[in-house]
């Protein structure tokens, strides 16, 4: 009776499966995550955008804004996903364009979705909830001087298990006064899989 008690333990530690976990850097994470999935991940995002802009800076267009005397408003609308994967990392794509976009320091940013919100806040405090000397008044947003809007499509081809995914980033700036296109990028990212099929 009492061997038979001892043995469960072992047996059963014998069978779980151990979780570890570590930090790595990203150039590990990405080349970890291509052995898990081959979904857009965090390294696609960066090495896009880090395309975008890349292109952008070296674009004629982008050159000629900058010789203004004034940097220009920029509008950030939204990127897109325009994928048939809905869990397609969107959000995280609009940030990071955000950010490098301002790391460049030539433009002052309007953020579409920050725009929104300060117009509500804009409202209520216009409403009689607040003071009137300190209440912001209506009118005195900075107008945009350009629109960046753009969308990432994906086409998937599959045969026998192997599958490679067509990323294009497709990323545009346009003069909101004249409606002319300013510049225009492109970025690819292509994503090969190949899922064998093993049996008894």
């Amino acid at each position: 009776m009492n061997k038979f008690l001892i043995m469960i333990p072992l047996v059963l530690g014998m069978s779980c499966s151990r979780f570890q976990a570590e930090r790595v850097d990203a150039e590990t994470s990405d080349q970890k995550a291509l052995d898990i999935t081959d979904n857009w991940v965090l390294k696609d995002t960066e090495k896009t955008v880090e395309e975008i802009i890349k292109q952008i800076k070296g674009h004629r267009g982008y050159k000629d804004i900058l010789r203004s005397k004034k940097r220009p408003a920029i509008f950030i609308a939204e990127i897109q996903n325009l994928t048939s994967e809905s869990y397609f990392p969107i959000t995280d794509f609009n940030e990071e364009l955000l950010t490098e976009l301002s790391l460049t320091g030539d433009f002052v940013l309007v953020d579409e979705r920050a725009r929104k919100r300060i117009l509500e806040e804009i409202n209520y405090q216009n409403d009689g909830a607040v003071d009137p000397k300190t209440a912001k008044q209506i009118g005195k947003q900075t107008g945009a001087d350009l629109l960046i809007f753009g969308n990432i499509h994906m086409k998937p081809e599959s045969r026998k298990g192997k599958t490679i995914k067509q990323y294009s980033v497709n990323v545009r700036m346009t003069n909101l006064e004249t409606a002319t296109e300013v510049l225009r990028t492109r970025a690819k990212i292509h994503k090969y899989s190949n899922s064998k099929k093993f049996g008894w």
